[in-house]
């Protein structure tokens, strides 16, 4: 059976016209839609892909389950930074080639189909939905901390988790993810948490490294990864979107399976770049330093958005704002921002049309440019 027919609103050439206006601006377009990073990949990423660029991981085939000292620095990223011990709780290592396609192709690498449902937050990222669609399995948006929105339903054998939230920025504390994986395994469904902001957490001082809850946390999973995934991806904390690097950990008996299906299909991180992940993985001085970077930002658009009359708060965590529409419809925001020259996401690309997405990968000028149009815009 190959991949079912998708539909979604997620089209980004639905801005063209939006940035048309924009770039008409005299001072040029600022855009702050698609969270693509801008800064520097940090040097130490940059010179271990230089010295694997002819290692025997890069003339060679590479390995599906990644190299022996990817594979530690997983290990060692998760109990250092997530407190999480994935050897003594038993979870498999998944390299994958970056978080999207680990998004799109979970429902089918995990068998699902017809009559299968598939819970997601009902706000959230699309890629969701599409690999729901794809599976040809069904998708139920729900609250989905309110496990009794879901828990009984007829189906269900994939819940999604995404803390902190894309777009909302939402966290979900350790009580309110203990109770998602009580009900999941009560029902036999797979609990996949999609943590890739995890270290985005606002609610943190910028002196300290700390991170969001994690689905394998011991009060969360009760000592076991039985019927738990966990994504991760380094392309926010080290800029390395383009290098493809994220991961996939949990229950053993469903990731081994993957990484069989992966090694078949050709799905496997370059050998240099997981030479480029370990090391973003132990380079933690360089995460704490983009980090706060973001946080700056993050704090710079909600007061500019504040002027320009808005309703905008520093979210949770995560690294966009989400702010209700002044005008109520996404679309007519959007035109009169392009009117002063910026460009944000529409809240229907998410779930809802009544909101707008800001992003806060943009430049330190960009956004401070954007700042200032934003409050001479409600002179």
């Amino acid at each position: 059976m190959g991949f079912s027919p998708f539909s979604t609103p997620y089209d980004w050439s639905r801005l063209a016209a939006a940035k048309k206006t924009a770039s008409a601006h005299p001072d040029g377009m600022i855009d702050l839609s698609i969270g693509s990073p801008v800064d520097a990949v940090p040097e130490s990423v940059r010179k271990a892909l230089a010295d694997a660029a002819n290692a025997s991981n890069a003339y060679g085939y590479p390995v599906t389950r990644g190299t022996a000292a990817l594979r530690e620095s997983i290990t060692r990223w998760f109990h250092d930074l997530r407190g999480v011990d994935l050897e003594r709780i038993g979870a498999g290592i998944c390299p994958t080639v970056g978080s999207k396609e680990g998004v799109s192709l979970m429902a089918s690498l995990l068998g699902l189909g017809e009559g299968d449902v598939v819970v997601q937050p009902r706000i959230s990222y699309p890629t969701y939905e599409i690999g729901t669609q794809l599976a040809g399995a069904t998708t139920l948006k729900a609250d989905v901390a309110d496990v009794e929105s879901w828990a009984d339903v007829e189906g269900v054998k994939m819940v999604w988790v995404n803390s902190p939230s894309n777009p909302s920025g939402e966290v979900l504390s350790a009580a309110q993810l203990h109770d998602i994986v009580v009900a999941a395994r009560r029902i036999g469904a797979v609990v996949v948490s999609d943590e890739c902001y995890a270290l985005m957490d606002w609610s943190s001082s910028p002196s300290e490294m700390s991170a969001t809850s994690c689905i394998l946390d011991d009060d969360v999973c009760d000592g076991g990864a039985e019927g738990l995934l966990c994504l991760y991806s380094l392309s926010k904390q080290s800029n390395m979107a383009g290098y493809r690097t994220a991961l996939i950990v949990g229950d053993d008996a469903i990731v081994a399976p993957m990484l069989e299906t992966r090694k078949q299909i050709g799905q496997i991180i370059p050998g240099p770049s997981q030479a480029a992940m370990a090391a973003g993985l132990d380079d933690v001085a360089s995460v704490v330093e983009q980090r706060e970077r973001y946080r700056g930002r993050l704090e710079k658009l909600v007061r500019g958005l504040n002027a320009a009359g808005y309703d905008a708060a520093m979210p949770q965590g995560a690294l966009y704002v989400w702010v209700k529409a002044i005008s109520g419809d996404c679309w007519k925001d959007i035109g009169d921002l392009a009117r002063i020259g910026i460009i944000v996401s529409p809240g229907e690309f998410y779930g809802d049309a009544s909101y707008l997405r800001v992003s806060s990968t943009a430049s330190d000028e960009a956004v401070d440019a954007a700042v200032r149009r934003l409050r001479s815009s409600n002179d």
